[in-house]
């Protein structure tokens, strides 16, 4: 059976992953090294992973979402999780999983703009 393959898109130097179909650990993987991959390939300067449709996360897919955070962050791209359901950041932290460096907004709109605002912080000077 061939692992599903989550699409990421590129708009301008950021890269948008959204998780709409339930991670088995497999395909979990997969995303990370496509991930990882694209952001190396593009030399993207943000990445927002969306998980507005991720309603429940185990110990193995909460520490694969912290560790793409800190991974992207390591090769200089700037991590914002959007759509975070009460149940997902309750896992999250139950875990005592910390997303250091991480940036969090309600939707994927409010985390685009959030990586623009700091780009042109960066850009200035002042981030």
């Amino acid at each position: 059976m061939e692992s599903l393959r989550i699409p990421i898109l590129k708009i301008g130097d950021v890269l948008i992953a959204s998780i709409q179909v339930a991670l088995h650990d497999a395909s979990a993987v997969q995303f990370k090294d496509d991930l990882l991959q694209k952001i190396y390939d593009t030399k993207a300067r943000g990445l927002i992973v969306d998980l507005t449709a991720v309603d429940v996360v185990d110990s193995f897919i909460g520490r694969l979402i912290s560790d793409i955070a800190s991974m992207a962050g390591l090769m200089g791209t700037k991590v914002v999780i959007t759509g975070l359901q009460p149940a997902v950041a309750i896992t999250l932290v139950e875990l005592g999983l910390e997303l250091t460096g991480v940036m969090t907004a309600l939707n994927l709109e409010k985390g685009l703009a959030m990586l623009r605002r700091q780009a042109e912080e960066d850009a200035d000077g002042t981030g």
